[in-house]
């Protein structure tokens, strides 16, 4: 083992590079401990003073993806969401469905008339008593978070149309809520307005036990972008259908037909869909009650 090596964040901070984090981001992605130990001793042979994490992830990735599709799939989860860009609409989709695979009935990209003026809603979601507004903010680059002027702008569009539902008789009784979820990060001072106000806050690492990550590994929900073995230019066909889930793709398998896979490589993706979802096939989402989003 080397000594103390300086490594460089996406961020710029400049941090002591540890291999324990490492080894706890392959072992999520469900890696097995030989393979983790091969990497880590490569990545250590390799590390220099002001080395980047990029080329550390860089390096992991190549060596997973050699030796397992499937888990260098779960490894890139953070950049896959990233990848469902630029335009952020499926990502306002991808939240969708984890709403729904809970129990939500949800509408994406949604006009509702507010007490003032109309809004655009990202997401509307409703489960029983329980009424929320999501904001979904999307970012391509990694490095920018969402500062406190993000929750105190959609605080204040959502007190608008909270006003507007209550007025109505079967949202007297309901739990309203805005949220905002974003799949970078908050900054300090957005959570403590969120937390003190009432508004929701979900990204890719918070709050701990709820977060984006959380929930994926959870459910298996990973966006389609994770896969391997599909090009670029593929997954856009399918994100153009509004196919955004690896779930998705593993029920109707007939989509890589109507987007022009070849179909010796059509058992190889579905299999690597159905492993990615294995987690959700099992899960056992509650039956929302009857009820519209109006």
């Amino acid at each position: 083992m080397k000594n103390t090596i300086n490594i460089v964040k996406h961020s710029g901070d400049v941090v002591p590079f540890d291999a324990k984090k490492l080894i706890n981001s392959l072992r999520r992605a469900k890696a097995n401990e030989e393979l983790i130990q091969q990497i880590v001793e490569e990545v250590n042979a390799s590390l220099y003073d002001g080395m980047t994490t990029k080329q550390i992830y860089k390096m992991a990735f190549k060596m997973l993806k050699g030796k397992s599709s499937v888990s260098a799939s779960r490894y890139k989860l953070k950049k896959a969401i990233m990848e469902l860009g630029p335009t952020g609409f499926p990502f306002e989709k991808f939240v969708a469905k984890i709403l729904e695979q809970e129990g939500f009935q949800t509408q994406a990209g949604v006009i509702v008339q507010g007490h003032c003026v109309t809004h655009e809603i990202d997401v509307a979601a409703l489960k029983d008593d329980k009424h929320y507004m999501i904001e979904c903010k999307f970012h391509s680059d990694k490095g920018r978070f969402c500062d406190v002027k993000i929750p105190l702008y959609i605080q204040s569009r959502f007190i608008d149309v909270e006003r507007q539902w209550k007025m109505k008789p079967s949202h007297d009784r309901k739990f309203h809520q805005g949220w905002v979820y974003t799949n970078t990060r908050f900054t300090t001072d957005a959570i403590q307005y969120a937390e003190c106000i009432g508004l929701g806050l979900t990204s890719w690492d918070y709050p701990k036990n709820n977060s984006l990550k959380y929930r994926i590994d959870m459910a298996g929900l990973h966006p389609l972008t994770a896969l391997t073995t599909m090009t670029k230019a593929e997954k856009t066909k399918l994100l153009d259908k509004g196919i955004v889930l690896c779930k998705e793709l593993h029920e109707t398998p007939t989509l890589l037909n109507e987007i022009g896979v070849d179909k010796t490589r059509h058992k190889k993706i579905l299999e690597d869909s159905e492993a990615l979802c294995k987690t959700c096939l099992l899960y056992t989402s509650p039956s929302p009650r009857d009820a519209t989003l109006s």
